[in-house]
């Protein structure tokens, strides 16, 4: 197995990814242009098996139609998806394991928040948590917004589902948002020092060449909304006393506005 993290240089600072397989086939995640994934397809000498969405919105799935109808691939998403997502044959649920290639699956996470139909993807190898694939949920120093789900919904998901993973699974976003999440983050703790290690490498890094990956054990250190008890995140939130659910509500709507 070998994951090709692809930036697409669209408005949105999409990424896809192409999971190629041993056998010469392929997963495609959030294909955002499928004239981009034909190319890597045929670059690679690969036939596509399935389009895994992470979610419904447009940015995600744009590439549906025209790759089902080119190769007569599935679609796999969400449940609620349905009706949302174009060709969807396959509803995924919290648990399901998808085998890849020997000692290689993924392990399907139901991460409501961002919108209600929403997965993100554990790649396991051998059993061992390794990487993660995120979509608009968890991105790199930051998470998404909760305008098609809510607050509340998105607070479990990332405290209970992302906190509790190892520090050293890689973590691969939907979009690349990491130098504006780490501007943020030093707008609410000016003093974190990883962050300020990380923002020149954000800003002179080429998404197109070598996108940057970082690690749950990364996002400890400089994604805010992993940082819910920190003095200085607190005080500048007047959320002192508050709860950590309080301070990530207070955190979402700063970034909203931000």
């Amino acid at each position: 197995m070998k994951i090709h993290q692809v930036y697409t240089e669209s408005v949105l600072r999409n990424f896809t990814y192409l999971i190629e397989l041993e056998n010469n086939s392929a997963l495609v995640i959030d294909p955002w242009d499928a004239g981009e994934v034909n190319s890597l397809l045929s670059k690679h000498q690969l036939s596509l098996q399935a389009i895994i969405n992470t979610h419904e919105h447009w940015d995600h799935i744009q590439g549906n139609n025209e790759l089902v109808a080119e190769h007569g691939c599935e679609v796999w998403a969400h449940g609620n998806g349905e009706g949302k997502v174009p060709g969807l044959t396959r509803m995924l649920i919290a648990g399901e394991l998808i085998d890849l290639d020997c000692g290689a699956q993924l392990r399907v996470l139901d991460t409501p928040g961002h919108t209600y139909a929403h997965l993100c993807f554990l790649v396991l190898e051998n059993g061992t948590e390794t990487a993660v694939f995120t979509g608009d949920t968890l991105f790199n120093a930051g998470i998404g917004h909760c305008r098609s789900g809510d607050i509340d919904s998105l607070y479990q998901t990332i405290s209970e589902q992302f906190h509790t993973l190892d520090d050293r699974i890689l973590v691969y976003p939907g979009h690349d948002y990491l130098e504006n999440n780490l501007r943020f983050t030093l707008c609410v703790e000016p003093d974190n020092q990883l962050a300020q290690e990380w923002l020149p490498r954000a800003i002179a890094a080429d998404p197109v060449v070598s996108p940057l990956v970082t690690s749950i054990g990364d996002e400890r250190g400089f994604n805010s909304f992993f940082r819910l008890t920190n003095e200085q995140i607190r005080a500048g939130l007047n959320c002192v006393d508050a709860t950590e659910k309080e301070v990530f509500t207070a955190l979402r709507s700063l970034r909203d506005k931000w």
